[in-house]
């Protein structure tokens, strides 16, 4: 059993979102670690990307305050491997095509492999482009998270059958942010996921609050916020360790009193 299906197991797993480099490195490094202890039961980190187009306002300025604070791939990289000297819940990097395929795709997931990531999620890659991706990843053991948006409806089994690691189910059209009301039937996209495999289904895209939290744990397997822990991060900024940690336990504990 891999880190990813013991995130799972048993529990409603909560999955925080940063962005790598937002405001600086070794405050990363440093949230990875306090949110693990707050208990996030699987991390997903952002790479800074120029053009991030699944993203609203919030994440698309914490990319650009990365990239201009000079974080970039490689560093990323050694900053994950250092910190999966303490960290030991799964680790997912949420990135773009574009950047994967300069980097080059044997290289970057060799990369993954060997820093410790379990899996990466990429937006903007069409199921129907994957196979070439899928192969690689395959070759060093990095899940390719799949996407199945509320538009899917007649892709959503297909998808569901080759799907590793787990599904991430987005709760709203358009890009990530906060939404006051989620008024997608996650419900019945689950039910369609788990007509065709036993993957777990996390939910993001809109999820901001203990209530919210603890509404859709009811109907999936796990709960991913970003935007509104990012807003954390670009208020509190270097200090945000304290305040995260905080937030982290708020929606941990509303998922599990569920």
């Amino acid at each position: 059993m891999n880190r990813i299906n013991k995130a799972f197991l048993n529990k409603k797993a909560f999955i925080p979102f940063i962005t790598a480099g937002d405001p600086n490195l070794e405050t990363t490094e440093k949230l990875i670690i306090a949110m693990q202890e707050s208990g996030a039961d699987l991390i997903e980190i952002g790479i800074p990307f120029s053009d991030p187009i699944a993203e609203g306002e919030v994440i698309q300025n914490a990319s650009q305050r990365a990239l201009s604070a000079g974080c970039d791939t490689d560093k990323i990289f050694d900053m994950v491997s250092r910190v999966r000297q303490c960290v030991t819940v799964p680790l997912v990097f949420m990135t773009y095509i574009n950047l994967v395929y300069t980097y080059g795709k044997e290289r970057f997931l060799k990369k993954c492999k060997d820093v410790g990531i379990d899996g990466i999620i990429i937006p903007d890659l069409p199921f129907e482009e994957n196979k070439e991706l899928i192969d690689v990843c395959k070759k060093y053991d990095v899940n390719l998270i799949s996407l199945i948006a509320p538009t899917s409806k007649e892709r959503v089994e297909m998808i569901a059958k080759q799907a590793n690691g787990f599904v991430y189910c987005v709760s709203s059209l358009g890009v990530t942010g906060v939404r006051e009301n989620i008024k997608t039937d996650i419900g019945q996209m689950i039910k369609l996921v788990k007509t065709v495999s036993k993957i777990p289904c996390a939910v993001g895209f809109g999820i901001s609050t203990p209530n919210q939290a603890k509404k859709i744990s009811e109907v999936c397997d796990g709960v991913i916020v970003g935007s509104a822990i990012v807003k954390i991060i670009e208020k509190y900024g270097e200090n945000s360790i304290e305040p995260v940690k905080e937030y982290v336990k708020l929606m941990k504990k509303a998922m599990e009193q569920g």
